[in-house]
């Protein structure tokens, strides 16, 4: 696509969000499934290198790239919500990352087309729960990095004539979270549309594809 077409896809994107919030609890999912948002989410995972991870279907942002935006919009719609089985997730490879206290770190990938479809949900998802969250939280955020916090904690820190920073972390806390707790807080936070919440969860329940060859049930309470 050309460059005054991604300004055109991501204005119309832009919006529909903007109606999201004046309206009441909208149903999301036409919104997920719209061209431009589809659209906007390939563009997004195909400037991410870990788009040429493969997944365990051997596929990666490459057999993606061969079709028209047409073909990639009318796949996403039709894995989402075109079968009889509902959207259901491939098992996701599961990498060992090592990390430099010599232990390592579990890392998911999933296949090319659900790392899309996430990304599509992940577009509509952000702002309306990224409203509700504190100016102060910046991680896994939009416009917002470590370096942010490290500025502002060194603004409160001489403004305040403080001298101390307590750094901790909740222990595996993404392989452990409640799965209903999760998707009740997203009720609370406004979003209200039943297949968009039960797609997430068959994203959070998404088997899992160790190294050796046994594939594990992804089963975090709820």
């Amino acid at each position: 696509m050309e460059l005054e077409e991604w300004a055109q896809v991501f204005g119309n994107f832009k919006q529909s969000l903007n109606r999201i919030r004046i309206r009441a609890r909208p149903k999301l999912m036409p919104l997920v499934l719209s061209r431009e948002n589809i659209l906007l989410a390939y563009r997004n995972i195909k400037n991410n290198i870990e788009s040429n991870t493969t997944g365990t279907d051997k596929l990666t942002i490459a057999d993606i790239d061969k079709l028209t935006p047409e073909e990639v919009t009318a796949k996403v719609r039709y894995i989402v919500s075109g079968t009889k089985r509902d959207y259901r997730p491939k098992p996701v490879r599961r990498k060992d990352i090592p990390k430099p206290n010599g232990t390592t770190r579990p890392l998911g990938i999933p296949c090319i087309w659900d790392r899309l479809i996430q990304q599509c949900f992940k577009q509509v998802l952000e702002p309306i729960c990224g409203a509700h969250l504190s100016k102060h939280s910046y991680g896994f955020r939009p416009n917002c990095s470590v370096e942010n916090a490290i500025a502002n904690t060194c603004f409160r820190l001489q403004r305040s004539h403080l001298h101390y920073v307590i750094e901790f972390d909740i222990k595996g806390f993404f392989d452990n979270v409640n799965h209903a707790k999760l998707i009740r807080q997203m009720w609370k936070l406004g979003v209200r549309d039943k297949h968009f919440l039960g797609k997430i969860l068959r994203m959070l329940k998404t088997p899992i594809k160790m190294p050796n060859p046994n594939l594990l049930p992804n089963e975090n309470s709820g």
